[in-house]
C-alpha cells in the first residue's frame, strides 16, 4: 500500500525555483519572516497557501534580482 501526496513544483513557469515554508497559521509574521530570510532582500511571491489547523504551508518563489 502506498500513500500519495502532492509536493511543491520544483520551478515556476518562468524558471524560478520554489521553496516550501511551514509556519504557524496563527502568526502571519512568522511566515513572512521565514520567506524574507529565504529570499534575502529580493522579495518573494506566494504561489500557494494551505492552512491545516495551526500550521500553514506556503510555496514561495523568490523574485529575480
Amino acid at each position: 500500500m502506498s500513500a500519495c501526496g502532492s509536493s511543491a513544483p520544483l520551478f515556476t513557469s518562468d524558471g524560478r525555483p520554489t521553496q516550501q515554508i511551514q509556519c504557524s497559521a496563527t502568526n502571519a509574521g512568522d511566515c513572512e519572516q521565514r520567506a524574507r530570510t529565504q529570499c534575502a532582500q529580493k522579495g518573494y511571491d506566494v504561489l500557494t497557501r494551505d492552512v491545516n489547523g495551526s500550521v500553514a504551508n506556503l510555496v514561495i518563489a523568490c523574485r529575480p534580482n
